[in-house]
């Protein structure tokens, strides 16, 4: 009896085109796999070459690049899947919901870069093909736009100087003249006193790091690359 329930579940309604298995099963177009996939492809591409060019962190991550255009192709498979099948889409919101990712993200634009590739990934999967072209050429100038202004602006450093109690006057007059210069923290030691200065300076102004570290009484000088941003 069971077997002819099935049977009946799965075979079409007299007199009409609906079937209980059409619901849970649908055979995929390979031209549409093949073009879904290399679409994936290339916007994942456009998205590793966008993040590439745009990196402001201190260490770029080429793994970590390569991933999302790995994020884009199985998002795509993976909507391709749940819009074909719909007993399988049940499945997999079941098992994804029980998957969870520790993956530390370091900065904040890498998870935007995260949600990019997946948003590409799921609108190319659902077959807008035309919204997916249109996103990636939007984001994409407006990332690598703000970028360049950044870039050619002024940008935040970690300014470090060691030096001896005789060369305090002078250190104090040349920070003075520093942009937007905050003190971080200071360290008194027995042979000599580290201070750490937050500052915001362009490239064309760095060039007095060497003055200040040929003033009397100062061991060294570093000036490091910051990503914070100074509040005003």
């Amino acid at each position: 009896m069971l077997q002819n329930i099935i049977r009946f579940a799965a075979e079409p309604a007299t007199g009409s085109g609906f079937s209980f298995g059409s619901i849970f099963a649908a055979s995929l177009d390979p031209l549409q796999v093949f073009f879904t996939f290399l679409l994936a492809l290339i916007i994942g591409v456009i998205i590793f070459l966008v993040y590439k060019a745009t990196f402001a962190g201190v260490m770029y991550s080429r793994s970590f690049n390569i991933s999302l255009i790995m994020l884009t192709l199985v998002t795509s498979l993976m909507l391709l899947l749940i819009t074909s099948n719909l007993a399988l889409s049940l499945g997999m919101v079941g098992a994804l919901s029980i998957i969870r990712f520790r993956t530390a993200v370091k900065d904040p634009i890498d998870t935007v870069f995260m949600f990019w590739a997946v948003g590409e990934g799921i609108a190319i999967g659902a077959g807008f093909y035309d919204v997916t072209v249109y996103s990636v050429i939007c984001i994409g100038l407006f990332l690598v736009v703000i970028g360049a202004v950044k870039v050619k602006g002024a940008q935040s450093y970690l300014l470090i100087i060691r030096y001896d109690e005789v060369a305090s006057a002078t250190v104090k007059q040349l920070m003075a003249k520093l942009p937007k210069a905050r003190l971080k923290s200071k360290t008194v030691r027995p042979n000599g006193i580290e201070i750490t200065i937050e500052v915001r300076l362009k490239d064309s102004e760095t060039a007095f790091v060497e003055r200040l570290a040929k003033v009397e009484g100062v061991y060294d000088a570093a000036l490091i690359s910051h990503q914070g941003d100074i509040v005003a």
